[in-house]
């Protein structure tokens, strides 16, 4: 590396940046918790590299750099005020505001000149969007990459290595690096760091900035960045915060923070998901819950003989009809795993309304394929919302009376928030719509309220009867006065 140039306060990167920095990885990420001094060091990492490249024929080592955010707003708030905190303008030269570059020209001191030029650019800006995807530079950084797309992961990656040209030398190195807060376990982050692990891709994860010691929040000892951030920051912190989000924001786990007011705030994920695949028991019926439109969802269950209801699948599809959608729910159906077992399908009351093309619903479709479903007893949200809420209050020999198979990621995310009243906004008020937003995880969890309701669960609520949760008795349930299915053989 080439002599380094004095600035006006030194950077000692961390157990885990160390890594980061040493690697020449075409693609690499860093996955931390809030204030662990990931853009720190991606902000170093770029000077590091830039001061890296060799010199050309004129003795001037050249650069060029995208550093891209999702918003402007967050652009301009965090990602470029972490960079001028450490690359100051009365260090290393003006920025220049108009079109978010700074392009700093040092003399290194063995002679040569430092030139880089760094772009800041936001994707919510259309033209921004557009030149990204245009660029010739070196390198890039992606700050906050949960939140972009993977085709802009993909497409920046292709612009790298271009700056300088072969013929002016090339680049000493080219790639791109990201860092990002915990993403959620069905994102492109997690899919490519803990799946498929490609070559040239490297990823490193920093150490929580909590960890619990009986049933408490406390800073952990083993977190990085701490000299460098105010005491018990992560403990004042947490106060009043969510599960879910110490565990993703402080904890640095995989997971879902939801923005809205949870339907369902009875579920509490690390309660009732279960800790391994559930798989169907013996001699249970199946209880498959089907939600209808074009974006339908089944979700199968089965309700022990105690009241803990095990909720096994899910089928989730997009822009998919009726037809289609008993054409990939059938093979489930069907297959070794249900073998010898028997199914009653319940569904959205309203998929019996019979369409002025051919007065053909969609129950008329599912059972000519087989699919012997029916109305569930009612559609009413709050009864259906009982339903589903009460299993989730219960305690049966240790256990949650409603448990969920982590492979039903549909479900879980939707129980745990996905499936939310949005917020309103309201001036100095937190108000939320009356009725829950329509959306990716509503479908499969409102497919669970028919599944829980066509087998029998709040019957006394559907009857219109105040009853206590201790009432309730499976055997008050006669399947006979119902019209139930009960489709054996698959």
């Amino acid at each position: 590396m080439a002599k380094k140039i004095r600035l006006g306060r030194d950077y000692y990167a961390s157990q885990t940046l160390s890594r980061f920095h040493t690697s020449d990885d075409f693609v690499r990420g860093v996955r931390g918790p809030y204030a662990s001094g990931k853009s720190t060091g991606m902000c170093w990492e770029l000077w590091h590299r830039a001061n890296a490249q060799k010199p050309d024929r004129e003795g001037v080592r050249r650069t060029r750099w995208a550093v891209v955010r999702n918003t402007y707003r967050e652009l301009a708030d965090t990602t470029l005020k972490t960079w001028l905190d450490w690359f100051r303008e009365d260090w290393v030269g003006n920025f220049a505001r108009g079109d978010m570059t700074h392009h700093v020209k040092l003399p290194v001191g063995d002679g040569t000149t430092l030139d880089m030029e760094v772009m800041f650019r936001a994707l919510d800006r259309p033209d921004d969007a557009k030149k990204v995807l245009s660029l010739e530079v070196t390198g890039a950084w992606i700050n906050e990459a949960r939140e972009v797309p993977k085709s802009i992961v993909d497409a920046l990656a292709d612009r790298t290595g271009r700056f300088p040209s072969v013929q002016e030398g090339g680049c000493t190195w080219r790639g791109l690096f990201m860092d990002t807060n915990a993403p959620d376990d069905d994102h492109w982050w997690y899919r490519l760091a803990e799946d498929e692990r490609p070559r040239g891709w490297s990823f490193y994860t920093q150490p929580p900035g909590v960890v619990e010691v009986d049933g408490k929040w406390e800073t952990n000892p083993d977190a990085e960045n701490l000299e460098n951030i105010e005491l018990d920051y992560y403990t004042t912190r947490a106060e009043g915060k969510s599960r879910e989000y110490i565990l993703v924001y402080y904890c640095n786990q995989y997971g879902f923070v939801s923005d809205g007011k949870p339907v369902y705030p009875e579920y509490v994920d690390h309660v009732h998901c279960a800790a391994a695949p559930l798989e169907p028991l013996p001699g249970l019926p199946v209880f498959v819950g089907i939600d209808f439109g074009l974006t339908p969802a089944a979700v199968f269950g089965q309700r022990t003989a105690m009241g803990q209801w095990r909720i096994i699948d899910e089928v989730v599809a997009n822009d998919m009809g009726a037809v289609k959608f008993s054409e990939v729910l059938n093979p489930v159906i069907r297959g070794k795993k249900y073998r010898d077992l028997d199914f009653e399908f319940w569904g959205d009351p309203s998929g019996d309304t019979r369409a002025q093309s051919d007065e053909t619903t969609p129950f008329d479709i599912l059972r000519a394929r087989g699919i012997d479903a029916y109305p569930a007893p009612s559609n009413d949200p709050v009864i259906r919302h009982e339903a589903l809420a009460l299993p989730m209050g219960r305690m049966i020999d240790g256990e949650p009376g409603l448990l969920v198979s982590p492979t039903c990621k549909y479900v879980r995310k939707g129980l745990a928030g996905g499936y939310n009243y949005r917020r309103l906004l309201v001036a100095g008020q937190e108000r939320y719509r009356d009725v829950p937003d329509k959306n990716q995880f509503s479908h499969p969890v409102e497919a669970c309220e028919y599944m829980a309701l066509g087998a029998g669960e709040g019957e006394r609520v559907v009857m219109g009867e105040k009853f206590e949760e201790d009432d309730f008795d499976d055997d008050d349930f006669d399947a006979d006065e119902m019209t139930r299915s009960a489709v054996g053989g698959y």
